[in-house]
């Protein structure tokens, strides 16, 4: 019955999956995709003189931005590693102990990194701001 069911599974992804062939047409970015790539770039780039200009330095305004996309990038990826490790600790766990207290420590570790990455930008502003001038 098993080899019945690999058997199906093979035969469905076979018929699933399509091929992509690699062409030389240029008409695949059209104006729209382009002007889109554009003001998004230009948008960061202005971010990015904005953290330039209020920090006084290339190097301190880089950072700054850098850590500002940390902060906003860590908060879906902390909760769904927090959600995971209460998976594993709370469901998976109860039937083995063993991933019960890695389920914990998963939780531990993403509530610390979330904790760090949202502070960080904070410390760094104050102690650029406050004990530079």
């Amino acid at each position: 019955m098993k080899k019945l069911y690999i058997s199906l599974f093979v035969i469905f992804c076979l018929f699933v999956t399509t091929s992509v062939y690699a062409t030389n047409d240029s008409r695949i970015l059209n104006e729209t995709t382009a002007g889109q790539l554009i003001q998004i770039k230009e948008k960061e780039m202005k971010e990015m003189s904005d953290y330039t200009e209020t920090y006084g330095s290339e190097t301190y305004g880089f950072t700054a931005y850098m850590l500002n996309k940390i902060r906003v990038y860590s908060i879906p990826l902390c909760f769904i590693g927090i959600a995971v490790g209460a998976i594993w600790q709370y469901v998976i766990g109860i039937r083995k102990l063993d991933v019960h207290d890695r389920g914990l420590m998963l939780i531990v570790t993403f509530v610390t990194i979330f904790v760090i990455c949202q502070v960080l930008p904070l410390i760094f502003a104050i102690v650029v701001k406050g004990f530079r001038n």
